[in-house]
């Protein structure tokens, strides 16, 4: 099994967030579940990538060529595939996981998880989809949700299928079981 984790390139205001990142990727190894990431050696990324590749798991980065320098593309990576483009990269990303976890990041990590969440409410993929919520971090998302569901935009049955957990092996656990 392998599962994507979309992240921050940055670590964040809060150490928290680092600490999640690398207790996560940690399990990851720990369980033989391999991790499919953005690429990055920095921030969340990073941290992710070098706790799993500590603990002997596999890592497996995917990134635009236009961001090789900018986020700085990890070199020890079990694979490192490089593509042209972000739409390149969240298909890759999709194909080689089998499922989807979001930890704290910015406009790229909403956008690359909000794709998956549209692909399977578009029926395009049934593979499960989770919030580490560090530090209540997804909460105003969870609210932005039930909103979306309270206006009609979002069906009740598909805001479900977002699991949120804040401890990374209880996440994992629902992972494995979905």
């Amino acid at each position: 099994m392998r599962i994507c984790v979309f992240c921050g390139s940055s670590p964040g205001a809060r150490p928290a967030y680092l600490t999640a990142a690398r207790e996560l990727g940690e399990l990851l190894a720990a369980r033989g579940i391999g991790l499919v990431y953005g690429g990055a050696s920095v921030g969340l990324m990073g941290e992710l990538a070098d706790a799993v590749l500590a603990a002997g798991g596999e890592a497996i980065g995917v990134i635009p060529g236009r961001l090789l320098d900018r986020e700085i593309a990890h070199a020890g990576l079990t694979e490192l595939h490089v593509v042209e483009t972000m739409h390149e990269r969240k298909a890759l990303m999709a194909e080689l996981s089998d499922a989807f976890v979001m930890l704290p990041g910015g406009a790229g990590t909403l956008d690359e998880f909000f794709e998956a969440l549209t692909w399977r409410q578009l029926g395009l993929h049934s593979k499960p989809l989770a919030l580490l919520d560090v530090d209540g971090f997804v909460g105003p998302l969870l609210a932005l949700a039930d909103h979306l569901v309270a206006e009609g935009f979002v069906l009740p049955e598909f805001r479900a299928v977002l699991l949120v957990e804040r401890d990374p092996a209880a996440l994992l656990d629902r992972l494995v079981a979905s």
